[in-house]
């Protein structure tokens, strides 16, 4: 009986270029069906950071507050909340680096939205302190952080205080006159004693160092971009996080900052509010998608 061996041949074969062009395809779809949901899931976690700093810098001025019978600094200058924010004294004759600051809390982690951490370093203004002392702040943006060069060393932030917990008007001898706006806003003077703080704003993202809301600013024609645009940029997609007076953090719409309790005058249905009769169609175009307030 004859033994009959087979011997099973496995040959191995490449992919043929059809096949290879597919796999490129199939892969090329995927990936362009996934990057916008990765790009959104990232700016939304970059959001929740931006939140997360402001949270404390509710812990850090309340701690302020607490230390000063519920009253922050007031002074006059076109910054008046620099020194808060940056934790330096600033001013004729005083050294930013010398011992003592105006609340003990090291602010430079917590100073940017991680949407706005870099500068372009383009001069917003000047200020001069008695003829002799020079501060420079420079512009910040929708993605960009305001910086303050002189003093050095530089600090960079990307959110502003609101003007009217720490302005006084008009100012006083020494700084340049700031310009008289109509119906000028009263500022707050002991926080602990104010109602409905959970609609006065604290500290919000800004591309200046002090956020100032007037009864009759209009908003942007055009939407800010590169630098400027102060308090109403479009930094979180309609939204800009904001820290109130009671320590809560939210996003706030844009529509939204005409509805806040800026000073202890603001009209909070004016014009530019659904109870003050604004219409959809009165909105510059690049606003009219946002939500109404």
């Amino acid at each position: 009986m004859q033994r009959v061996t087979m011997t099973l041949r496995i040959r191995s074969r490449g992919f043929t270029l059809i096949e290879l062009l597919v796999v490129i395809a199939v892969i090329t779809v995927l990936m362009a069906a996934l990057l916008p949901a990765l790009h959104l899931a990232r700016k939304r976690a970059q959001a929740a950071v931006c939140r997360t700093h402001l949270r404390q810098w509710g812990t850090i001025l309340s701690l302020y507050l607490m230390d000063n019978e519920g009253r922050f600094p007031r002074t006059s200058g076109l910054c008046p909340g620099l020194p808060l924010l940056r934790g330096v004294y600033i001013g004729h004759n005083i050294d930013p680096n010398a011992p003592g600051r105006p609340q003990p809390i090291r602010t430079e982690k917590v100073a940017c939205c991680p949407l706005a951490t870099k500068t372009t370093g383009v001069g917003a203004f000047g200020s001069l302190y008695r003829g002799d002392f020079f501060m420079r702040v420079n512009h910040g943006g929708t993605f960009f952080a305001w910086e303050n060069t002189i003093p050095a060393p530089s600090f960079r932030m990307s959110y502003g205080l609101n003007a009217a917990l720490v302005r006084t008007l008009p100012p006083f001898e020494g700084f340049a006159a700031i310009p008289r706006l109509p119906g000028p806003p009263r500022g707050y003077t002991d926080v602990w004693s104010l109602k409905g703080i959970d609609n006065i704003p604290l500290l919000l993202d800004s591309a200046e160092v002090n956020c100032t809301m007037w009864m009759h600013t209009q908003p942007p024609a055009e939407e800010p971009v590169g630098t400027g645009g102060g308090l109403c940029i479009n930094r979180h997609r309609g939204t800009l996080n904001g820290l109130l007076l009671d320590g809560s953090v939210r996003p706030l719409g844009l529509k939204e900052l005409w509805t806040l309790k800026w000073d202890g005058e603001f009209n909070t249905s004016g014009p530019w509010t659904k109870a003050g009769g604004v219409k959809p169609e009165d909105w510059p175009q690049w606003m009219r998608g946002f939500k109404d307030y």
